[in-house]
């Protein structure tokens, strides 16, 4: 009886399909468990082997938990929306609709083919009206709410406007503009334009004027982590900065409760780290600073307001509003000139620590409110407008920043830390005593801080103040593939539309190009964004589109419930999965996708659309599976290729090839031939008859030539292979290389399972005989590490333990189906198929899948007796089994009389007998 595990994996697939083997119910008396992917974004280029490690992790213990007894939940979709699907449409000259649903069928294929254990009748596509209404509705959900800082919490926008009119704003500073005061008196005499116009500086989902990141080749705008070096991720166009209208999303707002909600959930230290800094959370002070021979003032926000007696300068944004009215007619030419230089600087860019250092001189000087001293305002690519106030005190003793700055272009340095600072580089001492700081010389740093807070207080001229570098979220962009907005714009006042108008449904378009002034595609279709108005009014819908993490923010949720046409998830089945228990995805979602749909899941939890404010429990981040790819030579100037072992020999150009053509690292010559025109006439220099390819460890990716499609390795060597293969490789988090020569190991580890159940001349020879103590132990103790490897995700020494038991077992010669069908149930999560076919040959009735887990019993693996080395005179002769219970009399009788003992004693009687309990006897004559 043969191991074929095609006609295996077949067979089981379509079964579990027949039997709805993974149809999870939403009531049931098990706990539960939610086993959750970062969904994909089906791409043309399909699955290549890196994409299912986490996918493969969260099955098996998805699978794992079920067999322990709980109703867990495993679903699968698609974030189908976004920039990706829409260029690769471009590119390939169809409509994203088309190459969105034909990549999707592909995905499901390659997924399907692996076995996975996912519910499909849950299955969502954020592409799909069903599913974007609900997107739509929460977006409603954040125009309609704003955050109450006393409560804590979001509340609706109508319970904002009762308030106004009871009392104005003078409890509620306004998010948007802090300047922002008015009366009840004043806001109920305000027109409706004006107080909607105030209401959108508090809502959670606002329009706003922004610098955006602007590509006009891919006509939109992109966020922050989409712009590399001044150029798109995705097709390196260049990127300048623009002001446009965008929504937004205040999650500013949130970023206490952001950073507090971190304590509560199980993420990697390094990625709690990273939201931390992201978010950014300081404190200090805001300091203003009034501008000679102007009514105007500079405010910046600094940690360190002690150290304002040592500033020498002043920068301030580029973008800054107060820059144009304050520049100088001497140095308009200079700035404006820089201003055009900034625009062409990516955000990270202008970030960077680079030896670079740029500004201009604004002509303008600030006086320090202290001391009454002119400071120069330089404008700088290293200030951005959108952190702090877009304006800093440069203190060049205390900052190196500052301290470049000011060298570089000959600014006098104040120095206000004493011998701490040499002259030659700055000392941003945190200990220490100032001087030459007027009132607070001689204090220590907390106790000036405080002091000079109290004193600008206490002048009208600055306050305490919390800052977070974390900017709120742009919330738009100007492109076709993506969530309509359900908002319209009646008389350039946008509006929510009427919930039971949505879904608002993408128009379809055979050709989309961006609109004018930097509008998305949907300004060009003049019948969908003009609606029937009142004469003399006009009524538009928005033309940008939803970015990509909308879909993505809740869609957790959306899982729990797909098919509810009432409401995005039903409140009793939303308080029944709760939050997601495990939840497994790359760290390229670090921060965006995490920290969205974190805010998402408060503002629901606010209004009380759900009972947890915590979207995952615990989150894993996925290693990544690296390609191994193969380098062929070329000798230069010719269609030579030397083989690696020789091409020290001659001036060679390196050239990644085809993996696929590579045996390890012999290289098919003749497939090379076939594989590039360009290589036809190829001739090779091979060393002992072979050509032998180079290797890099690097990115997996169809550019290097060295992705590995799953099916080929599926076809080759069977799922069941490749699931414990990629779990074989490395822990989970780990990054390693891909290496399919290495598959053949774990191939022959099933293989040789398959024979403790049936010999391919004698069939099954699976008994029913009585395990023996040996046969027990080594199962119990296989049951035992199975169990804890599984629950901590340690996959990879799961499938080690695996393979000791299964070389244990077929020393011990064991086909006992007391043993083996346990043995069964544990490889269940890790290889399902063949787990399913023998337990099926052996003659169970019913599907593993609902067996239940193994229990582990001390009994079988607690040690009776020891084996002890028995030495005469300090010389090891040999050893004996003694029970652990034995008496040292005892000890001494068996000792004794063993036969080869006696042999050494030659007839004479032992002096003593040492017996050291579970260690050692030595017989001293």
């Amino acid at each position: 009886m043969e191991y074929n595990f095609r006609q295996i994996e077949r067979k089981w697939q379509q079964r579990w399909v027949d039997t709805q083997a993974y149809l999870v119910s939403n009531s049931s008396t098990k706990p539960k468990c939610y086993v959750l992917d970062m969904f994909p974004y089906p791409s043309g280029a399909g699955l290549h082997v890196g994409h299912p490690l986490g996918y493969i992790a969260s099955d098996i213990y998805a699978r794992f938990k079920r067999l322990k007894g709980f109703n867990v939940l495993h679903p699968m979709g698609y974030d189908a929306f976004g920039l990706p699907a829409e260029q690769y449409a471009l590119e390939t000259g169809q409509h994203p609709a088309v190459t969105t649903e034909e990549n999707i069928q592909a995905f499901r294929k390659q997924l399907d083919n692996i076995g996975f254990c996912y519910d499909w009748s849950r299955e969502i596509q954020t592409s799909q009206p069903t599913y974007y209404k609900w997107t739509q509705q929460i977006f409603l959900q954040l125009f309609d709410s704003w955050y109450n800082r006393h409560a804590g919490k979001a509340e609706p926008i109508d319970l904002l406007v009762r308030i106004f009119e009871a009392s104005g704003n003078h409890h509620h500073e306004c998010p948007g503009d802090r300047s922002i005061r008015f009366s009840a008196e004043t806001w109920n005499e305000s027109t409706y334009e004006q107080q909607q116009e105030i209401l959108m500086q508090y809502r959670l989902g606002y329009l706003a004027y922004a610098e955006v990141n602007w590509c006009p080749a891919l006509g939109t705008v992109l966020a922050n982590d989409e712009v590399i070096n001044g150029v798109s991720e995705r097709g390196g166009h260049p990127v300048q900065k623009k002001k446009m209208r965008q929504w937004f999303l205040r999650i500013t707002e949130y970023a206490d409760r952001l950073l507090k909600g971190l304590d509560e959930i199980t993420f990697s230290d390094a990625m709690k780290d990273m939201q931390r800094n992201w978010i950014g959370k300081s404190q200090g002070a805001e300091i203003k600073f009034n501008i000679t021979g102007s009514l105007e003032s500079v405010v910046v926000y600094t940690t360190r307001p002690d150290t304002i007696f040592g500033v020498d300068f002043m920068v301030i944004a580029p973008e800054h509003d107060l820059v144009d009215s304050i520049t100088t007619d001497e140095q308009t030419e200079a700035v404006t000139a820089y201003k055009e230089y900034v625009q062409s600087r990516s955000e990270r860019e202008r970030m960077a620590e680079v030896k670079q250092i740029t500004g201009c001189f604004t002509g303008a000087y600030a006086v320090n409110p202290f001391d009454g001293r002119k400071i120069p305002i330089w404008i700088s690519e290293y200030v951005l407008a959108g952190y702090g106030t877009g304006a800093i005190m440069a203190v060049p003793c205390g900052d190196q920043r500052d301290f470049n700055f000011a060298n570089h272009f000959s600014i006098p340095i104040t120095n206000i830390l004493g011998d701490a600072f040499d002259g030659k580089e700055a000392n941003p001492t945190k200990e220490g005593k100032l001087f030459n700081s007027d009132f607070i010389t001689g204090m220590e740093m907390k106790e000036a801080m405080e002091a000079v807070i109290t004193k600008i207080e206490n002048l009208g001229i600055g306050k305490r103040q919390i800052n977070y570098r974390m900017r709120d979220a742009g919330f738009s962009r100007q492109r076709y593939w993506g969530e309509p907005f359900p908002i319209v714009f009646r008389n350039g006042i946008p509006e929510a539309m009427d919930v039971k108008d949505l879904p608002l449904e993408l128009p379809h378009v055979e050709h989309y190009t961006p609109g004018e002034d930097g509008e998305g595609p949907l300004a060009n279709i003049k019948e969908w964004v003009n609606l029937p108005a009142a004469p003399g009014s006009s009524l538009r819908r928005e033309t940008n589109t939803m970015p990509g993490y909308a879909g993505s923010s809740w869609y957790f949720l959306r899982y729990m419930d797909p098919h509810n046409t009432e409401t995005f998830c039903d409140r009793k089945i939303s308080d029944y999965w709760g939050q997601v228990d495990l939840y497994i995805g790359g760290t390229e979602h670090a921060v965006g996708h995490l920290l969205y749909s974190r805010m998402w899941t408060k503002v629901l939890y606010d209004l009380g659309h759900i009972g947890f404010d915590e979207p995952y429990k615990k989150l894993v981040n996925q290693g990544m599976i690296q390609g191994s790819s193969r380098l062929v030579y070329r000798v230069r100037g010719t269609n030579q290729f030397v083989s690696a072992g020789l091409r020290a020999q001659y001036e060679t150009d390196e050239i990644h090839v085809d993996v696929n053509i590579v045996d390890g690292l012999e290289l098919d010559t003749t497939a090379f031939k076939n594989w590039r025109q360009d290589f036809a006439t190829a001739q090779f220099i091979l060393e002992n008859g072979k050509y032998i390819c180079g290797t890099l460890t690097e990115k997996m990716s169809k550019r290097l030539f060295n992705t590995v499609n799953p099916n080929v390795i599926v076809e080759k060597f069977g799922a069941d292979t490749f699931r414990m293969y990629e779990m074989f490789l490395g822990p989970v988090e780990q990054s390693k290389p891909w290496e399919t020569k290495g598959i053949e190991g774990v191939h022959r580890f099933l293989k040789k399972f398959w024979r403790l159940f049936a010999d391919e001349q004698k069939g099954l020879v699976v008994k029913n005989d009585a395990p023996t103590a040996e046969e027990l132990k080594v199962l119990h103790n296989t049951i035992r590490k199975i169990e804890d490897d599984t629950e901590r995700l340690s996959f990879n020494t799961a499938v080690s333990t695996f393979m000791i038991c299964v070389n244990e077992l077929t020393d011990l010669k064991c086909n006992k189906k007391a043993v083996l069908e346990q043995l069964l149930i544990l490889l269940t999560p890790y290889a399902p198929h063949v787990s399913e076919e023998l337990w099926s040959l052996i003659g169970n009735s019913g599907s593993i899948l609902d067996a239940p887990f193994p229990v582990f019993e001390e009994k079988y693996v607690t040690e009776s007796a020891k084996e002890y080395p028995v030495s005469v005179n300090g010389k090891l002769r040999t050893t004996i089994n003694i029970s652990l219970d034995a008496s040292v009399e005892e000890v001494e009788k068996i000792a004794l009389g063993n036969e080869v003992i006696q042999r050494w004693l030659e007839g004479k009687t032992p002096k003593k007998v040492i017996f050291v309990k579970g260690k050692m006897i030595n017989v001293v004559v």
